[in-house]
């Protein structure tokens, strides 16, 4: 076991290792500086082990951390609802731990380091998943041990209950791993945490409905029947602890599991994969066709053969805002004492939509179909790359993107300004304009962001791998400062007028950036 155990450990460091430094090697300033051979420096091997064995012991406490201070204690204004503090919170942390128990386990995670160990170096199969996934089990316990008692403490709940909450969520874990095991054994179910089916999403979406909705509407189970659900996963954990022990085929499970990972690691392989399954939702209707000319023709017959590509995910999207508003008025009109509050969480947490804009949008998406079906051939022609030319396309396809991005961006903002009618029991023209064109602006944003940088950027080479390092670095900051702008707690107004006025501005520079260095930069990657 411990050897299984040291070898699991060295698989993945290694792996994180050679992703830090490969990582490193595509930053354009240390790129000149680090030698070529960067894997065989030692100095350089063990600066990213000891970040590789910081992120392990940072990883065990910051995601716990986070969760108990955004999705557990940080949703304050649940707590106000005549409900005591200690009642609402095991209520919340139960629906929310029977979700990770179903879309977590730990156990059906196809990773790297399984397909190395089971699959090329021929390791026992149930040795190696039982060492990693009691390992993972601890990983829960410790990380979740002193934040179910800084937390719990702050609410309420009694010492004794903190210090064994962590063992109970590991033991829901292990009840639902162990039926999924069990399931397999009869029905031979391929189970893959990372594809969720639609069974699993429907259970997810109404546990999450419970864990806030009902809260919202000042309902929560009482707190002895969530004491009493969390100490019941205690036995039906060791019951689960013994099915897991006892089963035989993680050898088929696992080969299962991981019967893609080749392509999946291979990444020119799976750049054909996802050019393939594009194909697929491609129009090849021969009556598809334009009356425009030049660019405007070409970007027509682009946008009329990927309608599907560009359009399905932006109708989901659409669709889930319009259900999310329609189950606030109906929250409104059962619980009209709840209107103060929700105009409240409205007005303050403005800032708040842009994470929500950042997450919705389909830039990046845009982008890449862009060049796997367009770019991908136009970049060898020379006349491509002259500067109004470019200018003039970039121009096009903006418009195209926010068309697409928009649909979603308006009907947030005519959600929340019917919401804000419905609480106040009047129109204010003039709020109701800024918000509405305020978060078209956000989305705007985004679609001029992501459109710039691929044109600055171009991360894609011949064979349509993402080969540039600084264009994911730029997509992680991008996300970051998405993340962090919440924190900003400007007035309304305010924060609308500047988003306005920083989207014009934005919308100038990236003009300007595209048609001055995008000749040079906008081309295929070596």
């Amino acid at each position: 076991m411990n050897k299984t155990l040291r070898i699991s450990f060295s698989l993945k460091n290694t792996y994180r290792v050679n992703g830090i430094l490969f990582f490193l090697k595509q930053i354009p300033f240390l790129k000149k500086i680090l030698p070529e051979m960067v894997y065989q420096v030692k100095g350089f091997k063990i600066f990213a082990n000891l970040l590789s064995v910081l992120w392990e012991i940072v990883s065990t406490f910051l995601w716990k951390f986070l969760y108990f201070l955004i999705m557990v204690g940080g949703m304050g204004f649940l707590y106000n609802k005549g409900l005591p503090k200690s009642m609402t919170f095991l209520h919340i942390l139960l629906f929310l731990t029977m979700i990770g128990s179903l879309m977590n386990t730990r156990l059906f995670n196809p990773t790297k380091d399984k397909y190395y160990a089971m699959i090329l170096m021929r390791m026992d199969a149930k040795e190696y998943t039982l060492v990693n996934y009691f390992y993972a089990l601890l990983k829960i316990v410790i990380g979740f041990l002193p934040f179910t008692i800084f937390f719990g403490i702050g609410k309420g709940i009694p010492l004794w209950l903190c210090l064994l909450l962590p063992f109970c969520i590991a033991g829901m874990k292990l009840s639902v791993t162990a039926l999924i095991l069990s399931e397999y054994e009869k029905k031979g179910y391929d189970y893959n945490e990372n594809k969720f089916f639609k069974n699993a999403m429907i259970g997810a979406t109404l546990l999450v409905a419970f864990a806030y909705g009902l809260p919202m509407m000042g309902v929560a189970l009482p707190e002895v029947i969530s004491i009493w659900l969390f100490l019941i996963c205690l036995p039906l954990g060791m019951i689960g602890l013994i099915k897991v022990f006892t089963f035989q085929d993680y050898r088929a499970v696992n080969q299962e599991l991981l019967s893609k990972m080749v392509t999946q690691m291979d990444s020119k392989a799976m750049a054909k994969l996802i050019k393939k399954e594009n194909e697929k939702k491609i129009s090849a209707d021969t009556s598809i066709h334009s009356h425009r000319i030049g660019f405007e023709y070409l970007n027509e017959l682009f946008i009329k053969r990927h309608k599907k590509i560009l359009w399905n995910s932006t109708k989901k999207v659409s669709y889930g805002c319009i259900l999310f508003i329609f189950a606030i008025l109906m929250v409104i009109f059962l619980r009209p004492d709840l209107k103060p509050t929700m105009y409240r969480v409205i007005m303050t947490n403005f800032s708040s939509l842009v994470l929500v804009m950042y997450s919705i949008n389909r830039g990046a998406r845009f982008t890449q179909v862009l060049f796997m079906n367009c770019d991908h051939s136009l970049l060898t022609y020379s006349f491509y790359k002259q500067p109004k030319l470019v200018l003039r396309l970039f121009q096009i396809r903006l418009r195209e993107i926010m068309k697409i991005n928009a649909v979603p961006a308006l009907i947030i903002g005519i959600g929340l300004s019917l919401i804000l009618y419905v609480i106040k029991g009047k129109s204010d023209f003039l709020n109701d304009a800024i918000m509405i064109v305020s978060i078209l602006c956000i989305s705007l944003f985004f679609s001029i962001h992501y459109l710039t940088i691929y044109y600055l950027l171009q991360p894609y080479n011949a064979e349509t791998e993402l080969k540039s390092g600084i264009y994911q670095l730029v997509m992680l900051l991008t996300y970051l400062v998405s993340f962090h702008v919440r924190v900003f707690r400007l007035s309304f107004l305010m924060f609308g007028l500047m988003t306005i006025v920083f989207c014009v501005l934005y919308s100038m520079m990236a003009s300007f950036l595209v048609y001055r260095f995008a000749p040079k930069t906008f081309k295929i990657r070596k």
